[in-house]
């Protein structure tokens, strides 16, 4: 199993349209875009989880491809690093 990160989608992009977009390459695991908590907007950005070969196909045919007008990035996705919380006081 692969997780794809997929950037600079359109905000409009639904998880169902993510869902789809990937769906012509294999099954799609799962497909979510992320959407800001204090907004309720979308981010710009998602992720999607397929098998292996299918991933890959998808990821070098949709990368730098045309997508709701603009050209979207698709890499395989690495795991977000800790960020030490500072608080400061004063």
């Amino acid at each position: 199993m692969k997780r794809l990160f997929v950037g600079n989608l359109p905000f409009t992009t639904t998880d169902d349209d993510l869902q789809s977009l990937f769906a012509g390459f294999g099954d799609v695991n799962s497909a979510r875009v992320i959407i800001d908590k204090q907004t309720g907007r979308s981010r710009g950005f998602g992720f999607v989880e397929m098998e292996g070969d299918m991933a890959i196909q998808a990821m070098t045919e949709l990368n730098d491809s045309d997508y709701g007008g603009r050209k979207i990035r698709v890499s395989e996705a690495h795991e977000r690093e800790q960020r030490e919380r500072s608080f400061s006081r004063r």
